[in-house]
């Protein structure tokens, strides 16, 4: 029960402008994936999770209804709130950051960016965003280390400001305000907003790393590398792609490929 209470009690890491819930959701389903919430037990009342966070009960509500809706947890009448007997499978289905693949508790994640630049619209990012030749994009480049091992190098592309505007001004907001942040795009908005993207498409390959990649990635030219390329949808319209290159190290990943009934 120490580790538990511990666990709780570490102070919640938070970007400004995060919802506290979604704060609060990462801590607790953190520790169900990590198995330090196992399946089936028990969760603290409402209250007791609240002071252990540093949070209101109405934010813990918020959180545990999140969880609900995600399988994570189910709820007995009269009894309380327990963990899922079986969890979802937490896979690239589900659109995650890389740094929230690569996190767990206990695992330092950093992220250094190498670049992001606004740019002229490429063949590769008109193919799969829909852009007008005449159009601009912003460009990311990041390696995101796990322990102080480089596990990959992502390369993000998303609209400009003036063309995410008409889908959401509020993602829009987020890519000058993104600037000076040590994280991929993806994980700076899903911290601010929520997950507003939805899946579309994730192709997998694989290559070698070449010498570009292996000094980014602290690997030999000739290593092999899997890379996927993600694209994800802003309210029904394609806005968001991914290329991520992943090192040997990353380890096991399952990747889901399903269409909805």
């Amino acid at each position: 029960m120490s580790g538990l209470v511990n666990f709780l009690e570490e102070p919640l890491l938070t970007s400004p402008g995060q919802p506290l819930r979604v704060a609060v959701y990462s801590r607790i389903s953190g520790g169900i994936r990590d198995g330090i919430l196992p399946a089936g037990v028990l969760l603290p009342r409402e209250i007791e999770l609240g002071n252990s966070l540093g949070v209101s009960r109405t934010v813990v509500r918020e959180a545990l209804m999140l969880l609900e809706e995600d399988g994570l947890i189910t709820t007995k009448r009269g009894v309380g709130r327990f963990v899922a007997n079986s969890l979802p499978a937490q896979t690239l289905g589900e659109f995650q950051s890389l740094e929230q693949l690569l996190s767990g508790h206990g695992r330092s994640i950093a992220v250094e960016v190498l670049e992001f630049t606004r740019q002229p619209v490429t063949d590769f990012v008109s193919e799969h965003l829909g852009l007008a030749v005449d159009a601009s994009f912003w460009f990311r480049e990041s390696v995101v280390a796990r322990d102080g091992a480089r596990m990959a190098l992502v390369q993000e592309y998303v609209p400009d400001e003036h063309y995410l505007s008409a889908l959401s001004p509020e993602v829009a907001s987020c890519l000058p305000e993104s600037a000076d942040t040590a994280t991929t795009l993806l994980n700076f908005i899903t911290q601010r907003l929520g997950p507003v993207f939805t899946d579309e498409s994730c192709d997998v390959a694989a290559t070698i790393a070449g010498p570009t990649r292996a000094g980014h990635l602290d690997v030999k030219s000739s290593d092999p590398l899997l890379v996927l390329t993600q694209t994800a949808r802003l309210n029904s319209v394609a806005a968001y792609i991914s290329k991520s290159a992943l090192a040997p190290a990353f380890g096991h990943l399952a990747i889901t490929q399903w269409k909805p009934a």
